[in-house]
This record gives structure tokens, C-alpha cells and sequence, in this order.
């Protein structure tokens, strides 16, 4: 096989790995949107929120530590015992199920019936109270997260492709991330349980009725208090999730809350209300820009994976605005 198409392959397998750590924060995006009809800026302070949490909830931090010590005039900062990887992971969800239940009882239940740029607008707030409130309770510097995910390049993988190289010194076999694949066989099964979650239960149905109309949805019953807790629960969820995923691969910091910007075209290209939509923009925006630095970046200079997904986004909404997945656009003439 050709010296240029297999580091293409390889570069193609990458792609899509990281497609995927695009998609589980625009999947947070989605699941809210087609709840409330809410673009929600704050989907990425979300899982730095949620990453931070769950450091210092295994590292054994005492929440607000600076602020207590500069008020008390005290030196603590550890309980002095480690939590469990899983446990902790528990307590942080319940966190994040505190979380959205604030937000749904002191912002958006106060909202019903606005206008969306109300809501948007609710949204920005919301993500710059999350990062001041994460940088109070944990500290600003950056952390490092273990949860026993797996780490660094496949060997096993580099053994068992070195052969379509047929004796090319220069060619090792397909360098894949161990983390990446764990995040692809996780979002995967992810997206099943939220396709299966919205399209086949009587929660899931409620959901697109409020995103539809709030007011009709209340008139027949339907309890915006309970939807928008339970959808901010699981966004929540999606959330820990991204930030186990991204914060494993390239520590928790407040840089951590920029990868929402990332899943700005992905959901240009699935669409905002589709989840496997998200899935499958995710991975056209990964493998896009991976092949698009390898083929045509030396040409230019290098440096196209900055800029190149948000291109093929404005691209794109020139011809399918409404997403690949997207609800059609319907107006009477």
C-alpha cells in the first residue's frame, strides 16, 4: 500500500476519534434545545463545572477552601482521604442534578413563554456564574484527572497493522489513542440510550412538546418543571461525561469550556434538534479537518484545524441551514 494513503488512513482513523469528543458536547446542546427551544451557551462551563467537581471531589478538597480560609483566617484545603474514581463520579452526578434543579427554580422557571433571545441571553449569564462559582469552590489552577481510563497508543493496534506496510521501515502501524476509542464505544452507547430515551418514552415525547410550545405544552398537562430538570439532568450527564473525556486527554482547566465553540459546527451540520445528527456532524467536522491539515495544510501554510470547521459550517448553511438532521424549515407563501 502506498507510503501517502496509509498515513492518510491513519490520519482518517484519527478523525474520527476526535469527531466523536466533538459530538458528546454538542450532544448536551441538542438534548436542551429540543427540550426548551434554548441554545445553551453554557453547555461547556457545564463540563468544566462538572470535571472540576469531580477532581476535587476524589482529590478530597474542601469546597470554597480560599474563600473560607481568607475569611476565617485558616489553612485547610484537604479532608485527608481520596474517593473512589466511581463513587466520586456518583456524587458529581447528584451535583449536577443540584445544579439543574437551580437553574430550572431560580432562572428559567421565571422565563416561561419568553422570547428565545431571553432564554439565550439567561444562558450566558448562567455560564459565567458557573465558572466564577467553579473557580471559587476548586481553585483556578490546572488539574489532573485519572479515572482509570486508558492511556497513550495502542501497541496492540500498532502490532496487527504494522503488515500493510509490507516492509516499509517508515510505517509502525495505525497510531490510535487508547482514551479516543473508549470515548467512540462510550458515545456510542450513549447516543443508542438518548435516541431510544426521546423517541420511545412518554418523558422523551414530553420533551419535543415543550421545545414546541411551551404554553401547549401546559395545557395539556405537561409539567415544565419536571421536563427542564430532567433534561438539564441528563445534559448534565452528557456533560461529566465530555469533561472525564477532554480533561483525561488534556487536564481540566478553564481552556476546558472553549471546546463548546467546537461543537458550534457540528450542530450546523447535523442540526440542532437531531442526536444522531450530532454524532454524524461530529464526525464529519473530525475527520474534515484532520484530512484537510494533512492534504491540503502543507500547501498553505499549516494551521487549518482553527478555522477550518467553522469554513465548511458557513459553507454549508448556505445550502441546508436547517442541519443534515435538522427539522425541515416549513413557511406558507
Amino acid at each position: 500500500m502506498p507510503e501517502q494513503l496509509l498515513f492518510g488512513a491513519e490520519v482518517f482513523l484519527n478523525g474520527l476519534m476526535a469527531g466523536v469528543l466533538y459530538a458528546l458536547v454538542a450532544l448536551g446542546f441538542v438534548l436542551i434545545y429540543k427540550a426548551s427551544g434554548i441554545f445553551n451557551y453554557a453547555q461547556g462551563v457545564m463540563a468544566l463545572f462538572a470535571a472540576l467537581t469531580l477532581v476535587g471531589i476524589m482529590d478530597g478538597q474542601i469546597p470554597f477552601a480560599h474563600l473560607i480560609n481568607a475569611v476565617l483566617g485558616t489553612e485547610i484545603h484537604h479532608f485527608g482521604f481520596h474517593v473512589n474514581a466511581f463513587f466520586a463520579i456518583i456524587l458529581t452526578m447528584i451535583v449536577m442534578i443540584g445544579l439543574a434543579w437551580c437553574v430550572q427554580r431560580f432562572v428559567f422557571r421565571h422565563l416561561v413563554g419568553q422570547e428565545p433571545i431571553i432564554l439565550f441571553m439567561a444562558t450566558i449569564g448562567l455560564a459565567y456564574f458557573m465558572e466564577g462559582m467553579g473557580d471559587i469552590m476548586w481553585g483556578s489552577d490546572i488539574k489532573k484527572l485519572d479515572v482509570g481510563l486508558p492511556q497513550g497508543g495502542s501497541f496492540w493496534i500498532e502490532e496487527n497493522t504494522q503488515w500493510l506496510g509490507f516492509g516499509n521501515d517508515r510505517f509502525y502501524g495505525f497510531f490510535l489513542d487508547k482514551l479516543d476509542i473508549v470515548a467512540t464505544g462510550i458515545a456510542i452507547i450513549l447516543v443508542a440510550a438518548l435516541v431510544l430515551f426521546s423517541q420511545y418514552t412518554k418523558q422523551g415525547r414530553a420533551m419535543r412538546a415543550v421545545a414546541d410550545d411551551h404554553q401547549a405544552a401546559l395545557s395539556v398537562g405537561i409539567s415544565l418543571n419536571f421536563i427542564w430538570v430532567m433534561v438539564w439532568s441528563v445534559a448534565g450527564f452528557v456533560a461529566l461525561v465530555a469533561g472525564i473525556m477532554w480533561g483525561a486527554k488534556s487536564g481540566v482547566q478553564f481552556s476546558l469550556s472553549l471546546i463548546a465553540l467546537k461543537a458550534l459546527p457540528v450542530l450546523m451540520l447535523g442540526g440542532f434538534t437531531s442526536i444522531p445528527g450530532a454524532i454524524v456532524g461530529g464526525l464529519i467536522i473530525g475527520v474534515g479537518e484532520k484530512m484537510f491539515e494533512f492534504i491540503i495544510g502543507p500547501l498553505v501554510g499549516g494551521a487549518t484545524e482553527n478555522w477550518f470547521a467553522y469554513a465548511l459550517a458557513l459553507v454549508f448553511l448556505v445550502f441546508r441551514p436547517q442541519g443534515l438532521f435538522g427539522e425541515k424549515i416549513i413557511e406558507r407563501v
